[in-house]
């Protein structure tokens, strides 16, 4: 890279700089920032002015700074900053909030969404607008259905929470988001305001390796499969002796028909699971609980799990 020592032996302050592959000319003001990457080769302008060739680098910006009296090449590479989590699941993101809001790593973002199964982005602080600024990057914005609120709050605490704390019960057990709708959701943003005083973890696996660590047998077993998911499914799971109108209630909200494996746009296929899922078509429970319930234990092994220790201000995307 061409830095401000190199700058200072050339001697002349360049008052172009020049992209190679369009040969656009970029005036060299104080304070110029400029999105191409250089490198170390100087040469002469038609007009004799001193010079650097430029070639372009897709996702990355060279910022040049100058101060009055001396040349001072300042340069800051800007790119998708991660570190895997673990072999099968996870990737950590370090970028700063400005850089994520503007949507430049947006496509970056989703694939190593699909290939990690989970981001996570420690304690960048996004406030309720910018959590919703950065998701329309992303893709759609879906508000959850049935709340009217374009931020739904997570807790527990029936104080904090009394609308949803019961419902919220649910969300104990291992289960993917969007499984009352046609398609389930790319992907769920949570963050952590208040963290909880004691426990409190977040448990993520990555369906995604989990189908691709089957045998091609079972992946084709699984493939025609479809199953029954039921938001009152998952009220069983924490309270087995419900009320008839607490069970009414969960059953007004609907089921829902899905394949146990879907298939993504790229090509890939995941397995939908957790503990909406009732039954699977044209087998009985005791079948259905078989392969529902030995499918989870797989997905959910060490190999394709990881739980998050929230702190505040981090953002995790699923």
């Amino acid at each position: 890279m061409f830095d401000s020592g190199s700058a200072r032996r050339y001697g002349a302050r360049p008052e172009r700089w020049i992209c190679w592959q369009c040969l656009s000319e970029y005036c060299s003001l104080s304070s110029c920032t400029i999105t191409w990457v250089i490198t170390c080769i100087p040469f002469k302008t038609s007009r004799g002015k001193t010079g650097l060739l430029l070639p372009f680098l897709h996702k990355c910006t060279v910022v040049f700074t100058y101060e009055e009296g001396r040349t001072m090449l300042a340069t800051s590479l800007v790119q998708l900053s991660q570190e895997p989590i673990k072999p099968g699941i996870g990737s950590r993101i370090f970028n700063g909030k400005q850089e994520l809001l503007s949507g430049r790593f947006a496509g970056e973002i989703r694939e190593l969404l699909e290939q990690r199964g989970v981001l996570v982005f420690p304690q960048i602080h996004f406030s309720d607008a910018e959590q919703i600024a950065f998701t329309r990057t992303l893709g759609t914005f879906c508000p959850e259905p049935g709340d009217g609120q374009n931020i739904t709050r997570i807790s527990l605490d029936v104080r904090e929470n009394p609308a949803g704390a019961e419902f919220l019960k649910g969300s104990l057990y291992w289960h993917i988001d969007g499984t009352s709708s046609d398609s389930p959701i790319l992907a769920s943003l949570l963050s952590c305001k208040v963290p909880a005083s004691w426990g409190g973890n977040t448990g993520f696996c990555n369906t995604y390796a989990a189908y691709e660590g089957l045998s091609s047998a079972d992946q084709q077993h699984y493939d025609g499969l479809r199953v029954i998911h039921a938001p009152w499914a998952s009220l069983l799971y924490y309270n087995p002796e419900p009320g008839l109108a607490m069970l009414e209630a969960m059953q007004a909200i609907g089921e829902k028909e899905l394949p146990l494996v879907w298939k993504h746009r790229s090509g890939r296929k995941s397995l939908i699971l957790g503990c909406t899922a009732q039954q699977v078509v044209g087998l009985s429970l005791a079948q259905s609980a078989r392969i529902l319930v030995g499918l989870r234990e797989w997905a959910t092994s060490e190999a394709f799990s990881y739980s998050h220790a929230w702190q505040v201000g981090d953002l995790v995307i699923w």
